[in-house]
């Protein structure tokens, strides 16, 4: 999608500070961080919402989960722990309407989380 920051990423019209990509994945830090360590992993395909998935995807999003565990590998957060949220509308707190998965570590988190 041609307004999507997102896309604009994966294009390369803009250039994140990218720490994991391969064909399908890639993962970038956000540039508003929540924790020591915030990294969002997105699928290059553009998926809006969640409510926008389809079951031919669901080995997609298993990858973004499997790039999730390389980054807090390489972030050296993957044996201390670290939290993954992916949010769903406004309400949940999306603000870019491309799914992305966020990586948080680096410090304790406290539960419920908001």
């Amino acid at each position: 999608m041609s307004d999507c920051l997102f896309c604009k990423m994966v294009a390369g019209d803009i250039k994140p500070t990218t720490v994991y990509e391969d064909d399908e994945v890639l993962a970038f830090r956000d540039l508003n961080p929540q924790a020591p360590t915030h990294v969002l992993v997105i699928p290059k395909t553009h998926i809006s919402t969640i409510n926008d998935l389809q079951p031919d995807q669901a080995a997609l999003i298993g990858k973004l989960f499997l790039a999730a565990q390389k980054v807090a590998k390489d972030e050296g957060i993957a044996e201390r722990g670290y939290r993954t949220v992916m949010n769903c509308n406004r309400e949940a707190g999306q603000s870019v309407f491309h799914i992305h998965l966020h990586v948080l570590g680096g410090r304790a988190m406290n539960w419920p989380p908001g």
